[in-house]
C-alpha cells in the first residue's frame, strides 16, 4: 500500500534545488513527536531514501527549531559507514525534508520488542561498529548525547548505523559540554551532577557510557540500571553509587570486563576512546579494515521479506493523519488560490518565528557538492597537467630567466 503513486515524468534536471516534486512518497514508517519518516524514491535516480518531514508550525510551537537547524548543521559536514548519511535537506511553507539513507533492517529497539535475542559475538561486532562510528565523531568533535537502541538502525545486512543528531553537541578544542540532554537510563553519571548544582562539564565519554548501556541491554533485554525518565536526577545519581549492574554467568569474562570498563562511573578510568577499545586483549582478534569496510558478516540478519517497523505507520497517515503527505501538493495550490486563508490565523509573533525558520532553513544536495568536489579536482588535475607541459619544455616559448628576477 503507497501513499502516493504518480504517473508523472521523472524529473531529470539538475540545475534546480531538489525538492519535494522530485520524490515519489511510498510508505510510512515512523514517527516522532514532530516529525515523521517515509520510504521515497528519488524519480531521476530511482534511488531509495528515507524521507524525514517536519512540520514547522509544531516545530516552532515546541522550541524545536534550534534543534532542527543544528542537526542540518552537523549532519552536511558527516560520511562514514556506521553512521544513517544525510542527503538533502528543503522545505515548502508546511514542512522541513530531511532525506537520508533508507534502512530496513529496523532500529534495535524494534528487535528488542520483538524478543530477538543477540548472540554475544554480534553485540561484540555491533560494539566494534559504533566504536568506529564514535571515533570519526570524535575527529569532528561531536558528541552524539543520545546513544541507545532506538537510534541505532540496521541495514539489510545486519550492520548498524547511528542515526538522531537532535541534541548532539560540537565542542571545540579541549572544552567541555554543560548543557543537560539525553534519555535518562542512557545517560552517564556525570550528566546528572549539574542538578546538583556544580557541573565540572563533560565529554566524549558520555557516549561510550551510552554504548554501555545499549550492549548490555541488547544482551540480557533489559538495562543494568532500573530507571524511567521521570526519576528525579538524585536518585539517579544515588542508585549509581548503590547498585552495582549484575552479570550473568553465562556471559564470558571478557564481555563482562569489557562492560564494566564502559560503565565505569569514574569517568577516568571508563573506555573513552577507539584507542582504548582496540588496545583490549579482548579486540586483539579484531580486524579493524574488514569491520569498517563491512566485510565482517553479523550474526543476526533482519528478515528481508518484512518491513521491520510498527505496521500502524502506514494507517495512522492514511487515515488519522489531518494533513497527509499523499495529499500536499493539491493542499498547497489550493491555499495558494485562497491566498492562505486556512482558518487558522497566526499572530504576528508566531508568524515572525515562521518566517525565520523559511530564512535560516539549511538547503543541502550531497550530490551537487559530490560533483563540485569531482569537478574542482579534475581542473586542479587540468591545471596541474599543464604546469607539468611547461616544465616538460613542451610549451617553452618562456624564457626561464622571467622566473629568475624579483
Amino acid at each position: 500500500m503507497g501513499l502516493g503513486q504518480s504517473s508523472k515524468a521523472p524529473v531529470t534536471e539538475d540545475t534546480d534545488e531538489v525538492n519535494f516534486d522530485h520524490f515519489q512518497i511510498l510508505r510510512a514508517i515512523g514517527k516522532g513527536s514532530f516529525g515523521k519518516v517515509c520510504i521515497v524514491q528519488k524519480k531521476d535516480t530511482k534511488k531509495m531514501y528515507a524521507m524525514k518531514y517536519m512540520n514547522k508550525l509544531k516545530c516552532v510551537e515546541r522550541n524545536e527549531v534550534r534543534n532542527v537547524l543544528k542537526e542540518l548543521q552537523i549532519m552536511q559536514n558527516l560520511e562514514h559507514p556506521f553512521l544513517v548519511n544525510f542527503w538533502y535537506s528543503f522545505q515548502d511553507e508546511e514542512d522541513m525534508f530531511m532525506v537520508v539513507d533508507l534502512l530496513l533492517g529496523g532500529d534495535l529497539r524494534y528487535h528488542l520488542q520483538q524478543n530477538v535475542h543477540f548472540s554475544e559475538s554480534t553485540v561484540k561486532l555491533y560494539i566494534c561498529e559504533l566504536a568506529l562510528a564514535l571515533g570519526y565523531l570524535r575527529t569532528k568533535r561531536i558528541i552524539h548525547r543520545d546513544i541507545k537502541p532506538d537510534n541505532i538502525l540496521l541495514d539489510e545486512h545486519g550492520h548498524v548505523h547511528l542515526t538522531d543528531f537532535n541534541i548532539a553537541a560540537i565542542v571545540k578544542d579541549d572544552l567541555k559540554a554543560t548543557s543537560i540532554a539525553g534519555t535518562k537510563p542512557y545517560m552517564a553519571p556525570e550528566l546528572f551532577q549539574s542538578f546538583e548544582g556544580s557541573h565540572p562539564g563533560y565529554s566524549f565519554s558520555v557516549d561510550w557510557w551510552s554504548l554501555g548501556i545499549t550492549a548490555y541491554e541488547l544482551l540480557r533485554g533489559q538495562r543494568p540500571y532500573v530507571m524511567k525518565s521521570s526519576t528525579p536526577a538524585n536518585e539517579i545519581l544515588q542508585t549509581f553509587h548503590k547498585i552495582h549492574p549484575s552479570y550473568p554467568t553465562a556471559w564470558s569474562l571478557e564481555m563482562k570486563s569489557l562492560l564494566r570498563k564502559l560503565l565505569c562511573t569514574d569517568v577516568q578510568k571508563r573506555i573513552s576512546c577507539l584507542a582504548e577499545l582496540q588496545d583490549l586483549d579482548y579486540m586483539s582478534d579484531v580486524n579493524w579494515d574488514a569491520v569498517l569496510s563491512k566485510q565482517v558478516p553479523p550474526g543476526f540478519i533482519p528478515n528481508r521479506r518484512r518491513l521491520n517497523c510498527d505496521p500502524t505507520f502506514e494507517l495512522e497517515e492514511m487515515i488519522l493523519e489531518s494533513k497527509p503527505l499523499h495529499k500536499k501538493k493539491k493542499r498547497l495550490a489550493r491555499k495558494t488560490k485562497d491566498h492562505g486563508s486556512d482558518g487558522s490565523p497566526q499572530n504576528g509573533q508566531l508568524q515572525q518565528r515562521l518566517d525565520n525558520v523559511q530564512r535560516d532553513f539549511i538547503v543541502f544536495n550531497r550530490e551537487k557538492s559530490r560533483k563540485a568536489v569531482v569537478d574542482s579536482e579534475s581542473s586542479e588535475l587540468s591545471t596541474s597537467e599543464k604546469n607539468k607541459a611547461i616544465e616538460d619544455g613542451q610549451n617553452n616559448n618562456i624564457e626561464p630567466a622571467a622566473y629568475l628576477s624579483g
